[in-house]
């Protein structure tokens, strides 16, 4: 029977994954954490920009640490509200369902980042922007038209590149397993990590739900299979995804900000003056918290280092508990929608220390001028490298075009398609057989474009170019 707690994974038959051959000891969910939390793909986080790329203090943190407070936060959100209102989670057992799955989905949220975060994405869907009126339809700049083209309605796969439908993909093709299933998670935990429930072809910006799509066509037959098994449709959100992105929205607010404050960019007590100058903070309970804390330490005569550093962790603590209070009740004021899924609004949304924290991030961090002269570097970087790989893989005869593996003719492209994961190239080549349009050479070679670069660290990134722009 579907529901979206099932814990059978993707290559068991029907009458598998019953409660007698289940570990009695640790849960379906349990295993899809560690699975997560062991792999590839989540070490390369510690090499991936959250705000301050490639940065000098290791107090500052990474794509990884970032990844290991959202599953933090969410464990802890789904905890609380089992406690208040265990019936939202249709008695699903909340050390062993809903704990682990909220755990492994925050873990996984970011995987499909490329390298340099958000402008990393934006500099593969700007490369992809240079070529559209030609790579999509032909061989070529010179206009050979393609067996296959690829439709309009998926363009935007490659225009407007994301993390979320490549961190899917990454989990359930790009790791090695046997039968070619990825780290074979849970049917439940798979559609969890669906942060946008579509494809491109229903892609609408109108709605939070939809403003992105959430798998690649190249995925659909799984996302198929994860649907049948946990009876979401298209468009349909699991309940666990609302509170990881609650999660992310808190991490990026409060975090981002404490790294600020940690760096010296912003004093925590201009980050308690701009809120106590706000008319929509203000007012809040936790500011009165905050500054009542704020004179204590003053009185407490410390050094300045160690008040400052003693005011960063009373704004983090009170500015986390606070948020996890407001996203905790909404879920359960919200519960009911969002189970019929008729809900659409996310849970942060219109939460004003949440938006005030996110616009000083915006100010003082992500518009510092360090962390921009860095970010130009990576996307100059991704540029030229996409055209590198790309020139690698197309970089073969005529008569064996549909051949991904087959041999390069430069040595250039040789040594730039040596550099590629054999993982991606086996799936690349594999898919081949795929129907329909994911099945086509084009769609292939672009994916495989965006898998490799897409799955490099930062410092990988800027260190390949270096070495590619001495080579004639």
């Amino acid at each position: 029977m579907a529901n979206i707690w099932c814990h059978r994974r993707i290559g068991e038959a029907a009458d598998e994954g019953s409660v007698a051959k289940l570990d009695p000891v640790r849960s379906r969910f349990q295993q899809d954490y560690d699975r997560l939390l062991f792999s590839t793909p989540v070490r390369r986080l510690s090499d991936k920009t959250q705000v301050w790329p490639m940065d000098d203090n290791d107090g500052v943190r990474t794509r990884l640490t970032h990844s290991h407070e959202v599953a933090n936060l969410a464990r802890s959100i789904g905890t609380r509200i089992h406690a208040f209102k265990p019936e939202l989670f249709a008695d699903a057992d909340v050390h062993n369902v809903v704990q682990p799955m909220l755990s492994a989905i925050g873990l996984a949220h970011d995987l499909g980042n490329p390298p340099f975060g958000h402008q990393g994405e934006a500099a593969i869907g700007r490369w992809f922007e240079e070529r559209k009126e030609w790579i999509f339809n032909n061989h070529d700049e010179r206009g050979r038209g393609l067996p296959l083209a690829i439709p309009d309605d998926l363009h935007k796969e490659f225009l407007q590149f994301d993390g979320n439908p490549q961190t899917l993909r990454l989990i359930t093709k790009l790791q090695t397993n046997i039968a070619h299933l990825g780290l074979d998670l849970t049917t439940a935990t798979l559609a969890a990590v669906m942060k946008y429930p579509i494809g491109a072809p229903s892609q609408n910006k109108g709605s939070p739900l939809t403003k992105k799509c959430g798998y690649f066509e190249s995925e659909r037959a799984l996302v198929e299979t994860i649907r049948a098994e946990t009876g979401l449709t298209e468009g349909e959100r699991h309940p666990l995804t609302w509170i990881m992105e609650a999660c992310d929205d808190i991490a990026y607010s409060v975090l981002d900000v404490d790294d600020a404050m940690k760096k010296g960019v912003i004093s925590p007590d201009d980050v308690l003056a701009s809120l106590l100058a706000d008319g929509t903070t203000k007012n809040e309970p936790v500011i009165a918290r905050a500054s009542a804390k704020f004179a204590e330490v003053v009185a407490a005569d410390r050094r300045p280092e160690i008040a400052r550093d003693i005011k960063i962790g009373y704004l983090r603590a009170y500015f986390i508990d606070a948020l996890i209070e407001h996203a905790s009740n909404g879920f359960v004021m919200a519960g009911d929608a969002i189970n019929n899924f008729s809900h659409q609004m996310p849970l942060m949304d219109n939460n004003a220390i949440c938006e005030k924290l996110k616009l000083l991030a915006r100010q003082h961090a992500f518009g510092n001028p360090g962390v921009l002269r860095m970010e130009a570097s990576g996307a100059e970087a991704i540029d030229g490298l996409m055209s590198a790989f790309w020139d690698a893989i197309h970089d073969r005869p005529s008569a064996k075009f549909d051949d991904l593996l087959t041999r390069r003719s430069g040595a250039k492209s040789k040594y730039v398609f040596a550099l590629i994961s054999q993982n991606y190239l086996e799936d690349a080549s594999r898919t081949k057989t795929l129907s329909g349009i994911a099945g086509s050479v084009r769609y292939r070679e672009l994916r495989l474009l965006t898998d490799m670069v897409s799955g490099m660290t930062d410092t990988f990134t800027i260190k390949l170019w270096a070495e590619l722009k001495e080579m004639k």
